[in-house]
């Protein structure tokens, strides 16, 4: 079993604690359908009329999980209960809910980080009892390792899993190159953009040729345009690669526009409530998605499946 620990690295060089959960950033999920707009869904999630091509293979599964954590109190504090959810190869799945509820350890239980109080996680068809080559995260921080160039960065990965040099220059100049970065493949990370190193960080991930991505709020830490090139970059990527993908945000419009579904799940202890299968087009192409008419339904549905709003008009 493979664990790469770029980030154990970077934490050490930084003298805090080590983040286990970033060693995978660099190494080989109940349905109510909307009726938006006057579409008519049947229980598959089609529109009537529409098909919906769908992989029957399953990437990424969770049975009956739930987890709890030891408390100084000496009393359990259950994080998430009994979510069951699976995400079909190539799908890209938007994992949402207030903050809390469990998001973030549906992951790290999914990547290995964390074995679940109950139940199962597997990931192509294997059960999960610690890190795997098969799982890749991308957080919020890129944490790219300042002495390394970004090739060296994006190589880091598939470096330790001992590839010949030939093949980690081939796959970081390909991918370099897909992501508009080839010019600099010889520079430090100080010396990009906060946007340009989060591209790095992508392809750092794809790099290692994972079966799933995990999406832990890659673009909460640029601002709003950047962010919207990002997530079209993304879209493309994870299409042309064939990917699948979970994808924890808090943006609304984000999980809209970037996802085949978006799964809502309820406050502590975190269930999954609602499954919103969205049909749209273009899953490719989120900006283009930005424009459709039935976005805002969605976003409005989300909205009141999270309750945003409810406490305003019950304090007016």
């Amino acid at each position: 079993m493979f664990i790469l620990c770029a980030d154990i690295a970077f934490s050490r060089w930084q003298k805090v604690t080590a983040s286990a959960a970033y060693a995978l950033s660099a190494v080989p999920w109940f349905a109510t359908i909307l009726d938006n707009d006057g579409l008519n869904y049947d229980q598959a999630g089609r529109t009537r009329g529409q098909e919906r091509s769908m992989s029957p293979v399953i990437r990424l599964e969770y049975r009956n999980v739930t987890m709890r954590f030891a408390q100084a109190s000496g009393q359990a504090l259950t994080a998430i209960q009994d979510v069951s959810l699976s995400v079909r190869d190539g799908e890209v799945v938007s994992l949402i809910g207030p903050s809390g509820c469990g998001k973030s350890t549906l992951l790290n239980i999914g990547s290995g980080l964390y074995a679940p109080s109950e139940g199962q996680a597997f990931v192509d068809g294997e059960r999960v009892e610690g890190p795997n080559a098969h799982v890749a995260f991308m957080l919020q921080k890129d944490l790219l390792l300042p002495w390394r160039t970004i090739a060296e960065n994006v190589m880091f990965g598939v470096e330790i899993q001992g590839l010949p040099q030939a093949e980690r220059k081939r796959r970081a100049q390909a991918l370099l190159e897909s992501l508009g970065l080839a010019d600099f493949a010889g520079h430090y990370p100080h010396q990009l953009s906060g946007g340009m190193r989060q591209r790095v960080a992508l392809a750092r991930t794809l790099a290692v040729d994972p079966s799933v991505l995990r999406l832990d709020e890659p673009f909460s830490a640029v601002d709003a345009q950047t962010r919207m090139v990002l997530q079209r970059e993304l879209a493309q990527t994870l299409k042309r690669a064939g990917k699948t993908a979970l994808l924890i945000t808090h943006d609304l419009l984000e999980a809209v526009t970037l996802s085949d579904r978006v799964l809502v799940m309820s406050r502590r202890p975190g269930r999954i409530i609602d499954e919103i299968v969205v049909d749209i087009p273009d899953r490719d192409d989120p900006l283009a998605r930005r424009k459709d008419a039935k976005v805002n339904a969605y976003v409005n549905r989300l909205m009141e499946r999270l309750g945003i709003g409810e406490t305003e008009r019950a304090s007016a």
